[in-house]
Order: C-alpha cells, then sequence, then structure tokens
C-alpha cells in the first residue's frame, strides 16, 4: 500500500500556520505574564519599569498585604457564591427550556421569540434599577442569581445542539414508558455536556467578573462582591500604598514597600487568577460545544 507523502506547499502551509497561532498565542499569554512578573518582582524596580521579562527580587509581600485588606474574605465568599450558585442556575435553566422549545409544548415559537427578543431591546438603567427596587432586591443576595437564569443566548445555544441529537433515542424513551423529565435528566443531560460546560464557561466568567449590580443596589458592606472591594481599591491606590507603607503594615524590606502601581497589578491579578486557572479545564468541553452547536442556524 502506497503512503501519500506530504507536498512541499503542505509542509510550508503548516509551518506559516503553526508559526502565525504560536505568535498570537503568545500575544495573548505575555500580558498575563507581564502582569505576574511585576506582582513577584522587586517594587522598587517595578516602580521604575525596569521588569520586563524576568522578574528580579522575588517576594510575594504584594499578595500577602492585598489579601489583609478589610472585607476582602467576606468579598470573596459572596463572589464565589454567586459564581456557583448563578452559574448552576443559568446552565439548568438553560438546558430545560433549550429541551422544551424543541418539543411540541403550547406556544412553543411565541415563547421562544418572547425569550429571544430580550436580547434586542432593554429598556434601560432607570428601569431596571426601580424593577429591582420593586422586587426588593436591593441589599439582598438574590439579586445576584436571578436575573441571569433565563439567558436568552445560552437557550439558543442548548435548543441548537439538542436539535443535532437523534429523535429516535428519545422515541425509543418514550416507547418504554419514560416521560419527560426521565428523559431530559437521564438522556438529554448526559448528551448536552460539551454545550453545558460552555454555557457555564459564560456564565461564570459573568458572575465573577460583575460589579455593576453590587454598586448599584448593594449598600450593605456585607454583600459586596469582591470585585466591587478589589474595584474600590483599585480607584485608591494612591492612599491605599500611603497607608500600607505606615504602621503594622509597613514592609521591613524596602524593595517590597507597596507602590501604587504593584498594588494595582496585584489587585487585577488577584480577580485574574481564578478564571485563568478553572478555563484549562473546560477547554475541550468549551470547543466541541460550539462546533457542535454551530451546525445549525
Amino acid at each position: 500500500m502506497r503512503v501519500i507523502g506530504r507536498s512541499r506547499g503542505d509542509f510550508v502551509f503548516n509551518v506559516i500556520n503553526y508559526t502565525v497561532f504560536g505568535v498570537f498565542t503568545l500575544l495573548c499569554v505575555l500580558p498575563f505574564y507581564y502582569l505576574l512578573i511585576n506582582t513577584i518582582s522587586d517594587n522598587d524596580l517595578v516602580k521604575r519599569g525596569l521588569i520586563k521579562l524576568v522578574p528580579r527580587g522575588f517576594h510575594m509581600n504584594n499578595y500577602a498585604q492585598v489579601f489583609k485588606l478589610r472585607g476582602l474574605g467576606q468579598a470573596a465568599l459572596i463572589s464565589i457564591s454567586r459564581t456557583l450558585g448563578g452559574t448552576a442556575l443559568t446552565v439548568l435553566a438553560s438546558a430545560f427550556v433549550g429541551y422544551l422549545v424543541t418539543k411540541k409544548m403550547w406556544g412553543r415559537k411565541f415563547w421562544y421569540r418572547y425569550i429571544i427578543v430580550t436580547m434586542y431591546f432593554s429598556a434601560g438603567l432607570v428601569p431596571w434599577y426601580m424593577n429591582m427596587v420593586t422586587l426588593h432586591l436591593t441589599n439582598n443576595f438574590l439579586a445576584y442569581v436571578l436575573p441571569g437564569v433565563v439567558a436568552p443566548f445560552s437557550i439558543i445555544l442548548v435548543k441548537t445542539y439538542i436539535e443535532s441529537i437523534p429523535p429516535s433515542l428519545e422515541e425509543s424513551a418514550a416507547i418504554d414508558g419514560a416521560g419527560i423529565l426521565t428523559i431530559f435528566s437521564k438522556i438529554i443531560l448526559p448528551l448536552t455536556k460539551p454545550i453545558l460546560a460552555t454555557i457555564a464557561i459564560f456564565a461564570a466568567v459573568n458572575h465573577w467578573n460583575s460589579f455593576m449590580d453590587t454598586l448599584f443596589l448593594m449598600t450593605d458592606e456585607k454583600l459586596f462582591s469582591l470585585q466591587f472591594v478589589l474595584w474600590r481599591y483599585l480607584n485608591e491606590a494612591n492612599y491605599l500604598a500611603s497607608i500600607m507603607r505606615s504602621g503594622t503594615m509597613a514592609a521591613v524590606d524596602a524593595s517590597q514597600v507597596l507602590t501604587p502601581r504593584t498594588i494595582q497589578m496585584t489587585i487585577s491579578m488577584v480577580v485574574v487568577l481564578p478564571i485563568l486557572c478553572a478555563y484549562p479545564f473546560m477547554q475541550r468541553f468549551f470547543i466541541k460545544g460550539i462546533m457542535v452547536g454551530a451546525i445549525k442556524g
């Protein structure tokens, strides 16, 4: 059996392809790497802009001092709780609604279009705030999770994905006496894991990065999210640096004395790091879900 070898054109194409995407990947990673090495390097060198590609004067004092900020632990608990709870509710609701709109339910087309139209029209900030006040969702943890339960774009992804599943699987289960909930939980959910993982990534990133709802709806410090607290500290970096340089929070080594620049970089890294750590574990599901979900329009 004769093996067909690669032509010179294929080889050149592969080299160019890997080179272009390698450079693109490097450009995506470089900002995070630059941020990281500046948070663990000599703060005086960072202030003078002398840290380029290699960390110098390694220390972890920046993170140790930032984690001592008042209210950070409670804020982290709020952000983690809203991310886990909000993501779970969004995924479950998107999966079930996306499944229902593929079935012969009453008013299926109307309800589907009613949900989708909300992607194109918004009442605006003031009506949204008045609605949240009317529903008593100010200074209420439910304000973090309830508004995002119904996600139109996620429902579209699930609906499209489910339509690619052979109907014979559901028909055979129905013949055996399985009801709609049994079919959904035993057949649909296991088969839609890739697209649900994709939705979970979208929802988790949105919940983790959100702070505007805290800004408008929360006055109780116990309900402040991590991003809001860090955003507030980020805007007060100069004042915060002067506090940390004095009193009990002062660093002994001059190279570890906190500056506004190092505080801003360290806070930014604290916000980004959890998502950076979680994404690689979901990447294979993310790619598969997007590719299969894009088969039908």
